[in-house]
């Protein structure tokens, strides 16, 4: 196992976490959530996923990562909506029941498919 790759990985990880956050706090949290919302973890994952393990793995992954979006849109539709109401780790906690909710119920349709 290469070491340097995983700390690579790693840092590039990191990386995107410090300028959302840069983004959020200096200049607007616009510009951090576009760049949550760019697809810059799920193209890396991709890239570094096809480079270990090929074309037919990465294919996989993708399909994987269309189908799965969709409780990540239900999570972020859900805490938005419970932090109007709650703190932010109650709020937290409610998105992700509800998420796992949805990865289950999602994993569920696409084995029968």
């Amino acid at each position: 196992m290469d070491y340097t790759y995983i700390i690579l990985k790693f840092l590039i990880g990191g990386g995107v976490i410090i300028g959302v956050t840069f983004l959020s706090e200096q200049a607007s949290p616009k510009y951090g959530g576009i760049l949550v919302a760019a697809p810059i973890i799920t193209s890396l994952a991709i890239l570094f996923t096809w480079s270990e393990a090929g074309q037919a793995t990465t294919r996989q992954l993708v399909m994987g990562a269309f189908w799965f979006a969709i409780p990540t849109l239900l999570f972020l539709l859900v805490l938005y909506l419970l932090m109007a109401r709650y703190p932010l780790v109650p709020s937290f906690g409610g998105a992700l029941g509800i998420w796992l909710a949805a990865v289950v119920v999602m994993n569920r349709v696409l084995a029968g498919i």
